[in-house]
């Protein structure tokens, strides 16, 4: 079993998950996706990308299954975004919405059996409005 602390990550990782995928669901292509709102969801997306990468790094690294993802690239990722002053490539983001978090949500769901009181932690983190999105959660025998 691996501490609990993980699931604070685990699960914050997950609530941006939804949230990418809310903000991003109506566009069929990263132009679109770009230049909707004059950015907006663009934006916000590529601020969650970059907590998704510096939660990844406080994820105990034996708890991540080195077989479904390449979890050094994510936060790579959140490094190369952040430091990227001049703007980001909306064709890389797109990319990594669409063939990336789906995995990345797989494989964290798959984490939460593997920390130590998953079911107390996951029941408590959903009073919070904060996971709002992650009520999919209640029905997983963890």
């Amino acid at each position: 079993m691996f501490n609990s602390k993980n699931m604070l990550y685990v699960l914050t990782i997950l609530e941006a998950i939804e949230k990418i995928f809310l903000y991003s669901n109506k566009f069929n292509d990263e132009h679109t996706f770009y230049h909707a709102n004059k950015q907006l969801n663009f934006n916000a997306t590529v601020n969650l990308l970059i907590a998704i990468g510096e939660e990844n790094k406080k994820i105990d690294e034996d708890l991540k299954d080195p077989n479904m993802l390449n979890w050094k690239n994510l936060s790579a990722m959140r490094d190369k975004i952040a430091h990227n002053y001049r703007g980001v490539d909306e064709g890389i983001v797109w990319s990594i919405l669409q063939n990336y978090l789906p995995k990345l949500k797989t494989a964290l769901i798959e984490m939460l059996p593997r920390i130590e009181n998953a079911h107390e932690c996951i029941v408590e983190a959903l009073k919070s409005d904060y996971y709002e999105d992650l009520m999919y959660l209640k029905a997983l025998k963890v």
